[in-house]
């Protein structure tokens, strides 16, 4: 029986993660690889690198525009661009076209750090600087180092993905701390009862861990756990 044609990867993401697998197509050198992620490195730093104090905001790209999240964030957003801060997003839609167009009602800078997808996720019309990724990592080191603070709506994995992530580098002393708003108490609790019964209580990890990321539904306190990172980020 004849071995089945590898499969052509739909984006370079899978083509580098798969790049050891005989199934998968490899379709670039090392060499190639190494030009396009310093080139995303390199892109990313000229673009950002002025932006000043920014929030970034994740959540899911699935919010409806029709839904309360979705004005909740563009009210977030606005209150967060009326305080001096620019927003940072993935760009995408959701809950990231919401905050967009919060910065854009607050008239500051909007920014969207968008990912190339097998389905493609359209950069939302509300975003000022735009920037397409090919690469998650690339990526997720421009939200951290351009964002003085974070705001997480509900989501999925992505969301989950990144919120954890950043959470990881803070404790592991990656990152200089990051403060972080949880927001959506009914979304939100579950998690942080069982990161308490399951990670606190055992010692997995410690009461500083737990208290990396806050729960905040006021926008009054949202406000003030992002301004308490302005002079801790750099």
């Amino acid at each position: 029986m004849s071995r089945p044609e590898p499969l052509i990867p739909p984006t370079p993401g899978e083509e580098i993660i798969c790049a050891e697998q005989r199934d998968v197509l490899s379709t670039r050198t090392d060499a190639e690889r190494l030009r396009l992620i310093e080139a995303e490195l390199r892109s990313g730093f000229e673009t950002l690198g002025s932006i000043g104090r920014a929030v970034c905001i994740f959540g899911s790209a699935r919010t409806p525009p029709s839904s309360p999240e979705y004005e909740r964030a563009r009210e977030v957003a606005r209150a967060l661009g009326e305080a001096g801060f620019a927003v940072i997003t993935g760009g995408g839609p959701g809950t990231m076209e919401a905050a967009n167009r919060g910065a854009r009602d607050a008239g500051v800078l909007s920014v969207g750090l968008n990912i190339l997808l097998p389905v493609e996720q359209g950069m939302n019309p509300y975003v000022d600087v735009g920037l397409t990724f090919d690469y998650f990592f690339t990526r997720k080191l421009m939200f951290v180092r351009y964002s003085q603070a974070f705001v997480v709506f509900p989501g999925g994995f992505g969301t989950l993905d990144e919120t954890f992530e950043l959470l990881t580098l803070t404790q592991t002393g990656e990152a200089v701390r990051h403060p972080v708003a949880l927001v959506g108490s009914d979304y939100w609790s579950g998690l942080i009862a069982w990161m308490r019964d399951q990670l606190l209580a055992p010692g997995r990890i410690s009461e500083a861990d737990l208290e990396l990321a806050r729960l905040a539904d006021d926008t009054s306190e949202i406000v003030r756990i992002a301004a308490s990172g302005t002079d801790v980020a750099g």
